[in-house]
């Protein structure tokens, strides 16, 4: 049994075997009920393997792929799939057919990307701490460095928070402004004069159009608004739960005719 998940217009046009998952579809239970895919949580492991057994069915591949996730600009190359957690970074990259790069998120940007005709995948996980050290144009250089073009590659968002649910200090819009000095069009009012409402998705896609990829899709989903559907770390805090459950988002090469 597969999992639902939405797909990017972009990636499918590219022919990428790809999902962003959310919560249904899943063996879950109570907090993290029903699609967890976070090793790193205090789920039942046995759930979480199947769930993430049924998204990887759901993409046709033959090994799935996720990272120990650290908020960090740090880009995985992958040339051998692994178990479990996975190593400590943020992003990855492969040429490797039927093996599915992940990202686990739930409030942060899961990006995923593809430049079809090198054949060449990418992953990347983006919170405002990963963004602002430059996850993302890591994952592009990435895969560079294995072969793929920039202005080839084609790119997508899934569900993360978006602008009006994610208010911020002014501490984090002067942190923003010391590296990148234009992220003002990223801000906007807060409920109080010390609040500001950011546009995280805004600033990570400014950030890949500044590197020079060629198409960027964005799903448009905020975790937050739609924590029904999505697991969301705020979510999870106003409720005052102990845990919650992450959204997995990954891509994968198809595999060749006949394999």
């Amino acid at each position: 049994m597969s999992a639902p998940h939405l797909r990017s217009a972009v990636l499918s046009e590219a022919g990428a075997a790809h999902g962003f998952f959310g919560r249904a579809g899943g063996v879950s239970t109570g907090i993290f009920s029903s699609l967890n895919t976070g090793l790193g949580s205090s789920d039942d492991p046995a759930n979480a393997a199947e769930n993430r057994m049924r998204c990887r069915e759901a993409l046709g591949a033959d090994h799935l792929l996720t990272l120990y996730q650290v908020h960090s600009p740090d880009v995985v190359i992958v040339t051998d799939p692994w178990s479990g957690q996975g190593p400590k970074a943020d992003g990855m990259a492969t040429r490797l057919k039927g093996v599915a790069l992940g990202v686990l998120a739930a409030d942060c940007m899961p990006f995923l990307f593809i430049d079809r005709e090198a054949e060449i995948i990418g992953a990347a996980h983006a919170g405002w701490r990963g963004a602002l050290a430059g996850v993302l144009e890591a994952t592009v250089r990435a895969m560079e460095s294995i072969g793929a073009d920039a202005g080839r590659i084609r790119a997508a968002i899934g569900p993360c928070l978006r602008q009006p649910n994610f208010e911020v200090g002014l501490d984090l819009v002067a942190a923003f402004a010391a590296k990148y000095p234009q992220t003002d069009q990223f801000f906007a009012p807060g409920a109080s004069a010390d609040k500001r409402q950011f546009d995280l998705a805004g600033f990570g896609r400014a950030r890949l159009a500044a590197v020079g990829v060629g198409a960027l899709d964005d799903l448009g989903v905020c975790t937050l608004a739609d924590s029904g559907a999505y697991f969301s770390y705020r979510a999870s805090r106003r409720a005052e739960e102990p845990d919650y459950g992450r959204n997995l988002s990954a891509i994968a090469l198809p595999r060749p005719a006949g394999a």
